[in-house]
């Protein structure tokens, strides 16, 4: 197994790239059959856009994209860490493809992803996982088209995982999941070490991508038709802090507001500790930067909140919230919220639930507490019991649901703008499109409306999403 501690990414490195990108395409063309690929993406949005690069790299190297993995010539799988189900998932497609490599032996299977920066899951893969051809991780992604090519001309199992995070590596192809929307990446990395969360150990260290970059990107999203951006990090507020440039995440986005073509700016993630004046001013000020903020509080209870390390107090979380909700009255705000943290009481559960009374958010992804190997967490005393944990959740789920619906319904016979990103997914000859504050809303409409803002008078809303027909001008 190679792990590399440093690495210093050269031209002329990413010059082999290319030329290995090149040598697969003019081996695949000159194939009988077409080569496809087919890759399974499990996590958050960071690991869709390392899923949109690798496409990117596979389609330069003339594979064509396949949903069926027994017509596949290579099957990826991009894993996630944060959770343990997402892990086990991983396993169990890992050893269902066993007889499918057997009947295909000229079939590559790769695993990639967070899962892969832990020794002890690559360990694992050796030793049960033998038909699996090539594991690397988060660091080295671009180096892909190099591993693929050694990867199909050796009989073992190569593996390359880099330990550390090397420079940002711009220009890797990316094949877009969406034409009207689409992530980008400003920063990768965390340092902010939660105690419950694996990610900065698998991500590396915060790294910012120089604001030109980010901005010759955007125009050049905007100039093939992209509407909405959504700016990626771990932590997006941190933006800026390794450039010499002194900029800002805020600073940014008034820069990313002035580019014509684009009509919708989203972010994700935002810590509530790095969360400035500033930034909400920008979401005040800028009409293109969207009236909708992510903000995991995680936990109500300033005991928890001290021993998953976050930084920050619930009154300080609420003052945020106020402040927010005072200065951009019509945002939506929607967070994270994990459930049986060791040594939760139900004290402390009665303060995340007064947390979600008291903000009214417009959506949460809720979490059962899974412990990860190698985090302070999971060395922490006082586990919950799985039927404690379960009844808690169930009680937050349902108040959740409930307080969703109530905002949804305040919604009826008002008019929403909404940008049309295409078919319902409930109903394809229905259209579909997303408010400002990501609003999920269904109506009736011409097809010829894609692609642009809408005005909707909401007719009939749901408790997660909302229906409507399109107000004639």
């Amino acid at each position: 197994m190679k792990r590399t501690n440093n690495y210093e990414v050269t031209s002329l490195d990413m010059q082999k790239q290319q030329e290995m990108i090149e040598a697969m395409r003019s081996m695949n063309e000159g194939a009988k059959e077409v080569k496809k690929y087919i890759i399974v993406t499990y996590g958050c949005q960071m690991n869709e856009h390392d899923s949109e690069k690798i496409a990117g790299m596979l389609q330069n190297m003339g594979y064509h994209e396949t949903t069926d993995k027994k017509d596949a010539d290579l099957i990826i799988y991009n894993t996630c860490c944060v959770r343990e189900n997402a892990e086990l998932k991983v396993y169990g497609n890992l050893g269902s493809l066993k007889n499918l490599k057997k009947k295909k032996e000229d079939m590559i299977i790769a695993v990639c992803g967070c899962m892969m920066q832990q020794p002890q899951v690559v360990e694992e893969i050796k030793k049960k996982y033998r038909h699996v051809d090539l594991v690397f991780g988060t660091h080295n992604l671009h180096k892909f088209p190099e591993l693929l090519v050694n990867a199909k001309h050796s009989d073992n199992m190569l593996v390359e995982v880099w330990e550390n995070e090397g420079e940002i590596i711009e220009g890797v192809p990316v094949i877009r999941k969406y034409e009207l929307k689409t992530f980008v990446n400003i920063m990768f990395g965390c340092n902010n070490f939660c105690t419950y969360c694996i990610v900065p150990y698998t991500r590396g260290r915060e790294r910012s991508r120089e604001v030109q970059d980010i901005i010759n990107e955007v125009k050049d999203l905007a100039e093939n038709g992209t509407k909405e951006i959504t700016l990626l990090g771990q932590n997006v507020n941190s933006y800026g802090k390794t450039l010499e440039e002194g900029i800002t995440f805020a600073g940014l986005l008034r820069k990313l507001n002035e580019i014509e073509g684009i009509e919708r700016i989203r972010f994700m993630t935002s810590h509530p500790k790095d969360l400035s004046e500033e930034l909400i001013d920008v979401m005040a000020e800028c009409k293109k930067v969207s009236p909708h903020m992510h903000l995991p509080f995680q936990a109500g209870s300033n005991k928890v909140l001290k021993a998953m390390n976050r930084s920050y107090t619930k009154e300080s979380y609420l003052a945020l919230v106020d402040n927010l909700k005072r200065k951009v009255p019509d945002v939506a705000i929607t967070s994270d919220i994990i459930v049986g943290f060791p040594g939760e009481t139900e004290a402390d559960f009665q303060d995340t639930m007064e947390i979600v009374e008291r903000v009214r958010f417009d959506s949460v992804f809720t979490f059962i507490y899974s412990k990860r190997q190698g985090t302070p967490a999971a060395e922490m005393k006082d586990h919950i019991s799985d039927e404690v944990v379960h009844d808690r959740f169930n009680r937050l789920v349902r108040k959740i649901n409930e307080i969703c619906a109530e905002i949804n319904r305040s919604y009826l016979n008002k008019e929403v703008e909404v940008l049309v990103e295409g078919p319902s997914k409930t109903d394809n000859e229905r259209l579909m499109g997303r408010t400002g504050q990501s609003k999920l809303v269904n109506f009736d409409g011409d097809f010829s409306l894609i692609g642009k803002l809408v005005k909707i008078k909401i007719t009939d809303p749901k408790t997660f999403s909302l229906n409507g027909e399109v107000v004639e001008e």
